[in-house]
């Protein structure tokens, strides 16, 4: 799993153009948004076209556990683990 986490930062990195973030300064536990790495909305949107091209899966924006999926870089890695073809 810890592959996973790293690869996921490394996405977020590269998919939202963080230069002056590297992996190993995202706590994979840490919220995404907000008050940890400050994403946004628009960040969420890019972020999610991101995984859907690498790990092939899809978070729909309207299910009501979007939110707990995209809380940090360990959740998303749960989402990823189970949802995968």
């Amino acid at each position: 799993m810890e592959t996973l986490h790293n690869d996921i930062k490394v996405l977020i990195i590269e998919a939202l153009n963080l230069e002056d973030i590297r992996p190993e300064d995202i706590d994979t536990d840490a919220p995404l948004f907000g008050d940890g790495l400050g994403l946004d909305s628009i960040d969420a949107l890019e972020l999610g076209l991101a995984l859907k091209k690498q790990y092939n899966i899809v978070i729909d924006a309207d299910d009501t556990k979007t939110r707990e999926h995209f809380a940090s870089v360990a959740s998303l890695a749960k989402y990823i683990t189970a949802n995968q073809a």
